[in-house]
């Protein structure tokens, strides 16, 4: 019996202390907002005391509260890298929202067939799943895995180069 007492009263006392440490709603109680007051808040925001004075919680913190029509989420080693590599190509159409690069015809240096190709960049992180590239020649349709995984172990290479000579190590 003095067992379940007192599982109650832990029980009982850890909702009371959770219940303390939310902000409750943006008004809050009595008129606080997240249990300060909106005239305290707003000192302190231009003080620059909070850097975020529209942030109530710790939680939201972890909130992606990027809007992704602004935010770029293609890493750009791998953009850049792939414009050098394929630079003999025209560019026809390029998305750094989409991570997509639509390259026109074009012949490589000391190459007698002419190449279209796609790139797309699919993730910010630097990495062979990042890439794909498809490359199409003009007269035979789409060209042979090997020569695809050419270009993009090109452009990964590139790309590395890049990051070191940035120093983003």
């Amino acid at each position: 019996m003095i067992a379940r007492i007192g599982r109650v009263a832990t029980l009982a006392l850890t909702l009371g202390a959770l219940s303390a440490c939310g902000g409750g709603s943006s008004a809050g109680f009595g008129g606080f907002r997240g249990g300060m007051s909106d005239e305290t808040r707003t000192q302190l925001a231009e003080a620059g005391a909070i850097p975020d004075p529209e942030r109530e919680t710790v939680w939201d913190l972890f909130a992606n509260n990027d809007d992704p029509n602004v935010t770029v989420e293609v890493n750009r080693y791998l953009w850049n890298a792939a414009l050098e590599i394929l630079d003999f190509m025209p560019i026809e159409a390029a998305d750094p929202f989409s991570g997509v690069i639509d390259f026109g015809y074009g012949t490589p240096p000391g190459g007698g067939r002419a190449y279209r190709a796609t790139v797309y960049v699919t993730d910010p992180a630097l990495d062979a799943r990042s890439l794909r590239v498809a490359l199409q020649s003009r007269g035979g349709g789409a060209v042979s895995r090997e020569t695809a995984r050419a270009v993009e172990d090109a452009i990964l290479t590139r790309a590395r180069q890049l990051r070191i000579a940035a120093g983003d190590l």
